[in-house]
C-alpha cells in the first residue's frame, strides 16, 4: 500500500518528513509546527468482497473517522498521554495523527528496575484513561514513546481505536468474520487479545507487555494465533523467573479473572513502593580502581638525569647547621683565627 511519500501533503494539514518507519510516517503539522506520527488503514469497502464493483460511498470515510473520533474524544490530557490530533479519511485511506515529541522507540529487555519505571509511567497514563470512562485498547510497545529523560508516554489511542472499528466494519454482524479481520490487521501479538474488554483488559495487556520487557518474549505462545487465543482462553501463561522482583505483580496482572487483576491505580502504587526500595544504580564496569590503591613499584618521583639523589635512610635527612647562622659562623671562625695569629706573633717577639 503505498500512503504517501516525503515532501507531500496529506490532509491539507501534515507534511510528510521522511520515509515509513514502523508502519508510519514522520510529519510535520503545518498548523502547529509539530512533529506527528501518521498512520494510514484501507478502508473496509475496499477491502471486502463484492464490494469493489459499487458505487463508493463518498461520504463513508468520513463517517468511519467521525465514529473512531468518538470512541476517544473523552480521553483526558495527561503529562504520560500522547495527544492524538486527528482521524481523517482521505480517497482510500483512513488516517491518523499524533503528537511525536523527541524520543525513541520502546524495547527490552530492560532491568527489572528500569521496566518498573516505564510501567509505572503506563499505570499513570491508563488510571487517567480508566478514570474519564475511556479503554485504551492498544497498550503495547509500539505505542510507547521513551523521552530524552527517560518518562514514558503512552499513544496509540487513536490507532487502535481505528483498528477496532474497521475490523467491526469487515465483519459486521457476524463474529467470526470480525475475528478473520482481527487476524489479518493485528496478528498474533498477545497484547492485543485480552481474555475480556473493558479497563481491566488494559491492564492484563500491561502485564503481558511488562513480561515482554522484562524476557524479551510474551508469557503466551505467539508463533500461531490459534494456539496464542487458546492459552489466553484457558490462562495458560508462563510467566519467566527472569521477571524478578516483578514477578508478583505480573502474574497478578495476568490473572484470568477479571475482578482479581489489580487496577491501573493498584499497579501504580505496588511499582511506586517497589522503586523507593531500588538499590542505587552502579555502573558495570568501574571507572577507577577499587581501594585501597596499591602503590607502584619504584620511586613515586622519577629520576632525573644528572641528579644526585641521597640513599638509603639518609634520604631527606635534615642538615646539622641551619642555612640561617652559616654567615655569622664563617665570619667569627676569620676574626678567630686572626685574633689568634696575632698572639703568636707577640709571643715570638717577645
Amino acid at each position: 500500500m503505498h500512503a504517501a511519500s516525503p515532501g507531500q501533503v496529506v490532509g491539507g494539514r501534515y507534511r510528510v518528513t521522511a520515509e515509513p518507519a514502523g508502519g508510519a510516517l514522520p510529519a510535520l503539522d503545518l498548523r502547529t509546527g509539530e512533529t506527528v506520527l501518521l498512520r494510514a488503514l484501507e478502508l473496509p469497502e475496499l477491502l471486502t468482497p463484492g464490494q469493489l464493483d459499487e458505487d463508493p460511498d463518498p461520504e463513508y470515510g468520513e463517517r468511519v473517522a467521525r465514529r473512531v473520533a468518538a470512541r476517544v474524544q473523552a480521553a483526558p490530557g495527561h503529562a504520560r498521554l500522547l495527544h492524538g490530533s486527528e482521524v481523517f479519511a482521505e480517497g482510500e485511506l483512513l488516517w491518523t495523527a499524533e503528537e511525536r515529541p523527541p524520543g525513541s522507540p520502546l524495547e527490552g529487555p530492560l532491568p527489572p528496575y528500569r521496566a518498573a519505571e516505564i510501567a509505572a509511567d503506563l499505570a499513570s497514563a491508563l488510571r487517567a484513561l480508566h478514570a474519564s470512562g475511556v479503554v485504551h485498547g492498544n497498550v503495547s510497545a509500539p505505542a510507547v514513546l521513551v523521552c530524552e529523560d527517560g518518562a514514558a508516554l503512552l499513544g496509540g489511542l487513536l490507532p487502535g481505536a481505528a483498528e477496532e472499528a474497521l475490523c467491526e466494519e469487515l465483519g459486521g454482524p457476524v463474529p467470526r468474520r470480525v475475528y478473520e479481520a482481527r487476524a489479518v490487521l493485528l496478528g498474533a501479538r498477545a497484547e492485543r487479545w485480552a481474555p475480556d474488554a473493558g479497563p481491566e483488559s488494559d491492564c492484563w495487556a500491561l502485564g503481558v507487555l511488562l513480561h515482554r520487557l522484562l524476557t524479551g518474549h510474551a508469557p503466551y505462545p505467539e508463533h500461531d494465533l490459534t494456539a496464542l487465543l487458546t492459552a489466553v482462553r484457558d490462562g495458560a501463561f508462563e510467566v519467566s523467573p527472569g521477571c524478578g522482583p516483578l514477578l508478583p505483580l505480573v502474574e497478578r496482572l495476568l490473572d484470568p479473572d477479571r475482578s482479581a487483576r489489580p487496577t491501573a491505580a493498584q499497579a501504580g502504587h505496588w511499582l511506586t513502593a517497589l522503586l523507593a526500595s531500588a538499590p542505587e544504580p552502579y555502573p558495570a564496569e568501574p571507572t577507577a580502581p577499587p581501594l585501597p590503591v596499591r602503590r607502584p613499584k619504584g620511586p613515586l618521583v622519577p629520576r632525573q638525569r644528572g641528579a644526585v639523589q641521597a640513599h638509603g635512610r639518609h634520604a631527606g635527612a635534615r642538615p646539622l647547621v641551619p642555612p640561617a647562622l652559616l654567615g655569622p659562623l664563617l665570619v667569627g671562625g676569620v676574626l678567630l683565627a686572626l685574633v689568634a695569629a696575632l698572639a703568636a706573633v707577640v709571643a715570638f717577639a717577645g
